[in-house]
C-alpha cells in the first residue's frame, strides 16, 4: 500500500506542479499525507512540526546566509530534529491534564516536516498547506478506489 500511495502521490505532485505551479510540499509528502489521513492528530503533528521548522529557519536566516542547497539541507536537519521532538515533548499528557492522548500528536517520518517547510519558505505558507491537503486528499481518494473502499491498513516495515 505505501508503495501505490508513494507512487500516486509523485504523479499528482507532478501534474501539481506542472498545471498550477504549486509543489505539494515535495514529492512524497501528499503520499505519506494520505496515508494518515485517518489519524488527523498525526498530520497536526506534522504541520506544527514543520511551521517550527519554518520559524527556526527564518531566524538563522537572519544572522545565516542560506540559500539553495544550504536552506533545503537547514530545513531537512531542523524538520528531522523538531520531527523526532514530537515523539518525546508530548508524551506528558497525565502532566498536563488535557484530556487528549497527546501521543498521538506526533510527526509523520522525519523527513515530512523538513520537506514541507522548505516549501512554505519558496511558495508560501498557505499555498503550501492547500495544495498538500488537496493532493493528499486525491491519492487517498485513488487508492480507495482502487481497493473498493477497503480499509486503508498502514502496513510499513
Amino acid at each position: 500500500m505505501i508503495y501505490q500511495s508513494i507512487g500516486l502521490g509523485l504523479v499528482v505532485s507532478l501534474v501539481f506542479s506542472e498545471i498550477l505551479g504549486l509543489a505539494a510540499g515535495g514529492l512524497v509528502v501528499p503520499g505519506y499525507i494520505a496515508l494518515y489521513l485517518d489519524q488527523p492528530l498525526r498530520i497536526l503533528g506534522t504541520i506544527l512540526a514543520s511551521l517550527v521548522t519554518f520559524g527556526s529557519v527564518k531566524l538563522v536566516g537572519k544572522v545565516v546566509l542560506l540559500y539553495g542547497r544550504r536552506t533545503m539541507v537547514f530545513c531537512v536537519l531542523s524538520g528531522f530534529l523538531f520531527g523526532y521532538l514530537t515523539r518525546y515533548i508530548l508524551v506528558f499528557n497525565e502532566a498536563l491534564n488535557l484530556g487528549v492522548d497527546t501521543s498521538v500528536i506526533q510527526s509523520i517520518g522525519y523527513i515530512i516536516p523538513g520537506l514541507i517547510a522548505y516549501w512554505m519558505m519558496r511558495q508560501g505558507i498557505v499555498e503550501t498547506l492547500c495544495t498538500m491537503i488537496i493532493a493528499s486528499f486525491i491519492v487517498r481518494l485513488a487508492l480507495v478506489t482502487a481497493y473498493g473502499g477497503k480499509l486503508i491498513e498502514l502496513a510499513i516495515g
